[in-house]
């Protein structure tokens, strides 16, 4: 060998170290971007076999979906249906009077016609109901000297006569109450009279 060829061995030389180091350095990057057993994490939620199931979000006790924070969403309870309330109440639907018994008006028309003072008649029947006094009797007319009470049974009118004691005359299903009233007690027997008279 001589010396003229020494500078092309040493040029052959420098190729081949810098050919093995950029082999190396090809060896270093494959080896890094290849993932080794430790590097992986665990699988994501992928549905497949050994993925972890994701929680569920939660969900509210009404069953309506959660509004987002700030998203300005508001859950509404859901109402039933509105119901309309009635114009007026149901009319008080009284008793009947007995088929035998006279009505009060009957007995205040007869009132009068005997000369008996009976001023001022206002029927009150409406007092008979539950809104009123609750009697629970079929015609009530009350006038200045009595009032005329008319229940649908005897046995009603009975009780009642016995709850009012003295200020009061029973015939049948009619009753008569001085309770409110401007009768002397020795002018009540001719209202009675006339009440025993209707039959």
């Amino acid at each position: 060998m001589t010396l003229r060829s020494l500078p092309a061995v040493g040029a052959l030389l420098v190729v081949v170290a810098v050919t093995a180091g950029c082999g190396g350095d090809d060896d270093a990057k494959r080896a890094s971007a290849t993932p080794s057993a430790s590097s992986f994490s665990a699988p994501a939620a992928t549905g497949l076999p050994g993925a972890p199931t994701p929680s569920p979000a939660p969900s509210s006790t009404d069953g309506a979906s959660p509004s987002a924070p700030g998203s300005g969403a508001s859950t509404v309870a859901p109402q039933g249906p509105t119901q309309r309330r009635p114009a007026s109440p149901p009319p008080v639907v009284l008793p009947q009077r007995p088929a035998g018994a006279p009505g009060a008006t009957q007995v205040v028309t007869a009132f009068k016609a005997a000369g008996l003072k009976v001023s001022n008649p206002t029927d009150r029947s409406v007092d008979c109901g539950p809104d009123g006094l609750g009697l629970g009797c079929s015609e009530i007319v009350a006038t200045d000297a009595v009032t005329v009470y008319v229940f649908p049974d005897e046995t009603s009118a009975s009780d009642i006569a016995e709850t009012w004691g003295g200020q009061s005359y029973r015939r049948g299903a009619v009753v008569l109450n001085y309770l409110a009233a401007k009768t002397p007690a020795a002018d009540r027997p001719r209202y009675e009279k006339v009440l025993n008279g209707l039959g």
